[in-house]
């Protein structure tokens, strides 16, 4: 079960994969700083005790793998250069 911030977490990351799939339909490019300026806001409200997966998610940007995670579908994220993911 997700905390509250991590639901608002979750929320704002779909919400920016939502704006990106929509890109091509749009045809134009939203002003996404906001997003990501809530992004980080949100992330440095985490406790230190956070899951250190997720932690290392949003340090990374990796916003997708993030979302997933949050999802309870964290065995769908790809290894990263990193090799964090296995």
């Amino acid at each position: 079960m997700n905390s509250p911030i991590e639901n608002q977490l979750l929320a704002a990351l779909t919400q920016l994969a939502d704006t990106v799939k929509a890109l091509p339909a749009t045809g134009r490019k939203p002003d996404l700083l906001p997003l990501f300026s809530r992004l980080d806001e949100l992330a440095r409200q985490l406790p230190r005790d956070a899951d250190p997966t997720l932690l290392h998610y949003l340090h990374k940007k990796s916003y997708e793998k993030a979302r997933l995670f949050l999802q309870g579908r964290d065995a769908e994220n790809q290894v990263g250069n990193c090799r964090h993911v296995s």
